[in-house]
């Protein structure tokens, strides 16, 4: 019991609740979306969260949350997540949420490939064959005659790239910058950059009849973006990293307790095969980072 109120206990437990987080708000899109407009949805997201990280951070920071050496890179930073966003809005319509999730799940490896290429990071055969391996899972659930082969597989495709490109560059300038003034600076850039596109789906029918709604997904994507903060205040990502994959399961779950969807055995294959690629990547993280130190 001592481990959990430690620091790195507290991480993972955090880490935990943020993938419950995500998988619920993955489930409560995939509901709202047949009920009001989804561009408005996804403004309302990122409005929330920029509203919400003033009213907290803003009496803590002062106006130190408006500083940032980097404000190219929150622009960047968030139009990219806004993107990821956009592709999940749009792709939780047709696709079941377990096999979206444990496809969106292979971005951590597609960053590890992009940081090898770009940052000229070492990437070993070993890592290289744990990420072909969950390419294996992938070509699993999506295989043709499968439950979710179709067009609507580009949006996790496009999500994973735009959301292993928001991981990459993250990792390579986020020691400069504090995570709530970034926090806020992701709301603000997806907030604005909606608010002239969201004119032409608006309806504000649509907002009074299902309000909550609304305030469910705003305050789900904020609330898992704020555990996700402290979570990696608490432990490493090293650590941390592994516990991310329950957010497979969860969603797996969800997507049979409310949607009533159950995968395919082949579909639950390729689920598993991703899943266990993506923890061996993480524990392989950690077995480097350990190595490193001796």
């Amino acid at each position: 019991m001592s481990f959990w109120r430690s620091r790195q206990g507290g991480g993972i437990l955090l880490i935990i609740l943020t993938a419950l987080t995500f998988a619920t708000l993955d489930t409560a899109t995939k509901h709202a979306t047949k009920l009001a407009p989804v561009l408005m949805l996804l403004w309302f997201r990122y409005a929330f969260q920029a509203v919400v990280t003033l009213a907290l951070r803003f009496p803590v920071q002062s106006n130190e949350l408006f500083v940032t050496p980097n404000p190219r890179f929150q622009v960047l930073r968030g139009v990219l997540l806004l993107t990821t966003s956009a592709c999940s809005f749009f792709g939780l319509q047709f696709l079941p949420l377990g096999e979206f999730t444990s496809i969106a799940m292979l971005s951590p490896m597609v960053a590890t490939a992009l940081a090898a290429w770009l940052l000229k990071n070492h990437v070993t055969q070993a890592r290289w064959a744990l990420m072909a391996t969950g390419l294996i899972g992938v070509l699993l659930v999506v295989r043709p005659g499968g439950q979710v082969f179709g067009w609507a597989l580009m949006f996790p495709v496009v999500l994973v790239s735009t959301y292993a490109w928001f991981q990459v560059l993250t990792s390579r300038l986020s020691g400069d910058e504090n995570p709530y003034t970034t926090h806020f600076y992701t709301g603000l850039v997806g907030a604005l950059v909606m608010t002239p596109i969201v004119i032409f789906s608006w309806s504000s029918a649509a907002l009074l009849d299902y309000w909550y709604w609304f305030v469910v997904v705003g305050f789900l994507g904020t609330f898992g973006h704020l555990m996700l903060i402290r979570a990696f205040n608490r432990a490493s990502a090293v650590v941390l990293a592994p516990y991310l994959y329950t957010q497979i399961a969860f969603a797996t779950l969800l997507g049979w307790l409310v949607f009533k969807h159950v995968p395919d055995a082949l579909a639950w294959a390729g689920i598993a095969v991703i899943a266990v690629s993506g923890v061996g990547n993480a524990l392989l993280t950690a077995s480097e980072g350990v190595q490193q130190r001796q």
